[in-house]
């Protein structure tokens, strides 16, 4: 919910992009970070590291170029990086993209 891909190349020298976004509870949390991890896995890459996976109120994930942070909505609030970066360019994500670990929803068949 709510994806923002910040491009922080040259600004910092940890990443190229910051993708934020905030899921609506601790297992919601847990489940898009899960499901960003087994994604990149099925690729044959893996996460440098992955933190705050256990309390999910805001999972860091390091792909290298790319660090993810799934936040609760308040936690988002509170850290604000989307503030901090607010010169950073911004990549465009469509609409219709589910974030990682996203069920689909169930399709009702009235026959």
């Amino acid at each position: 919910i709510g994806v923002e891909i910040l491009e922080v190349v040259g600004r910092v020298d940890y990443a190229d992009y910051l993708v934020v976004m905030t899921g609506r509870s601790d297992r919601h949390v847990h489940a898009i970070a899960t499901g960003l991890e087994e994604a990149v896995r099925k690729q044959k890459l893996a996460p440098l590291s992955m933190e705050g996976l256990a309390a999910a109120t805001w999972v860091l994930i390091d792909f290298g170029d790319v660090v993810v942070h799934v936040f609760q909505e308040e936690t988002r609030r509170l850290y604000d990086i989307e503030g901090l970066w607010i010169d950073a360019g911004r990549v465009p994500v469509p609409s219709d993209t589910p974030p990682p670990g996203a069920q689909p929803a169930p399709r009702f068949d009235p026959s």
